[in-house]
């Protein structure tokens, strides 16, 4: 059978409908093993030989790893679940000068020289070192933090949140602020499409090839398998709504609206070329190594 890495975070769980739920759950057992893990340290686990296939970030890509056609975890433009929050000066921040700042974000990044950065995400780290190298001119230095939004911005200029924590922050915006003051939100997702009028892009299915020498599943079976578990997943967002309201303390309209019009699941041309121009830019800044081409299975 093949060995799967995945993610317990809310994004996911369409995509892993059939793998959680009857009656496919019984059959896909008869081909795959699925145990959970950090985003980060999926690709770890496909190149050790741990695991066959993963649901892993787009910066872990190498050549040694093929993505599988059809899934993906993108955003059409904002995504929530990837937040930059920067401390802004009290003396130069008032409600009326919120506007303002909001129009003047690059005069305000360049003025962050650390970031608290939750790791559990290594393609979002990257995203945010893409923004800071590339688009606003500078090099902050990034801290590796437990993603506590509080602690975070009271040990650096500003913090990065992913996946749930930054879900989470969004709602509680009001008492993060009131402990840190006032703060510029800014979606990492958003920032990347005005910038390059692509998707933003996360992760996609990525497998070991010589993993399905030995096992019974075929390349075609595979991508049957993956992109069925995602349609079924799409067609019971309330079920998953029901499920993931008891599990995070978010509204269930939130929830709704996060997997029905913030994440993009279906790995599409744009997102393809948005991958692409994620790793140029990611080496160019020399934030990842080359990756010259993208392998498919």
């Amino acid at each position: 059978m093949l060995r799967v890495a995945a993610i317990n975070f809310l994004n996911p769980a369409p995509l892993m409908w059939d793998f959680e739920h009857a009656p496919r759950a019984a059959e896909l057992a008869q081909r795959y093993t699925l145990h959970y893990t950090q985003p980060s340290l999926c690709a770890a686990e496909l190149l050790s030989g741990r695991a066959d296939l993963g649901l892993i970030p787009i910066a872990a890509l190498t050549p040694d790893l093929a993505i599988v056609a059809g899934c993906t975890i993108a955003s059409l433009d904002e995504v929530r679940s990837i937040q930059l929050i920067v401390k802004i000066n009290q003396r130069d921040w008032d409600r009326a000068d919120r506007d303002r700042a909001d129009r003047d974000t690059i005069s305000i990044l360049e003025d962050v020289a650390t970031i608290a950065a939750d790791t559990a995400s290594r393609s979002s780290l990257a995203y945010a070192e893409i923004l800071f190298r590339k688009f606003v001119g500078t090099h902050p230095t990034f801290l590796p933090s437990p993603a506590d939004p509080i602690a975070m911005l009271r040990q650096a200029d500003a913090a990065i949140l992913i996946g749930d924590p930054a879900l989470l922050a969004l709602e509680a915006r009001v008492q993060i602020e009131a402990a840190v003051g006032p703060c510029l939100w800014l979606d990492l997702a958003h920032e990347w499409r005005t910038r390059t009028d692509l998707p933003w892009v996360a992760a996609v299915w990525a497998v070991r090839p010589d993993a399905l020498g030995p096992s019974s599943v075929t390349a075609g079976q595979l991508t049957e398998d993956l992109e069925a578990s995602r349609n079924h997943g799409l067609l019971n967002i309330d079920r998953l709504v029901e499920q993931w309201t008891p599990r995070i303390a978010i509204p269930p309209a939130t929830i709704r609206h996060y997997l029905s019009h913030n994440i993009h699941y279906v790995l599409n041309t744009d997102c393809v070329q948005a991958i692409e121009l994620f790793r140029q830019y990611a080496a160019e800044v020399d934030v990842l190594p080359p990756l010259a081409q993208l392998r498919f299975l």
